[in-house]
């Protein structure tokens, strides 16, 4: 099994895309994350919902779970409309690491290392500088426990 058989489409978004809005895609789709494309619709980066919402969840929140107890439970459940008016380029770790692209002739096993060396529930698949699709840590997993 190669990397491009498991590959599918998969959404993309900009740097300038709304952090709300790709908060509804990941939601919406029930997407582990999302593939950050340039102007030329070459993978950027990936951005795991974990990133979003370390974004959204105020820094005390996230330095002392304590604190997140004591917030009202009408303002805790609108902790994400703290993402109003930012991109997706803030949602991004301030260091950048390992892009989790592959070549579609990747095997499972190299899509696993890949992703577990990167911390990345999403892999791209690109051939010749073209997007083809991604293969996320759910449909990997199916298909190797199949095999």
């Amino acid at each position: 099994m190669r990397a491009r058989d498991l590959a599918v489409e998969f959404p993309t978004v900009t740097l300038g895309t709304p952090a709300l809005e790709a908060a509804k895609l990941l939601a919406d789709q029930d997407l582990p994350g999302l593939i950050l494309v340039d102007d030329d619709g070459r993978p950027h980066s990936i951005l795991p919902g974990t990133q979003v919402l370390r974004l959204a969840v105020p820094a005390y929140c996230q330095d002392d779970p304590a604190l997140a107890r004591v917030v009202d439970e009408a303002h805790a459940d609108r902790f994400l409309h703290r993402l109003g008016g930012k991109s997706v380029r803030e949602c991004l770790p301030e260091r950048r690491r390992e892009l989790p692209v592959a070549d579609p002739g990747a095997t499972v096993l190299e899509l696993a290392a890949l992703m577990a060396r990167t911390h990345s529930p999403l892999v791209a698949v690109v051939e010749d500088d073209r997007l083809i699709g991604a293969v996320t840590l759910q449909s990997l997993l199916d298909r190797a426990l199949l095999l």
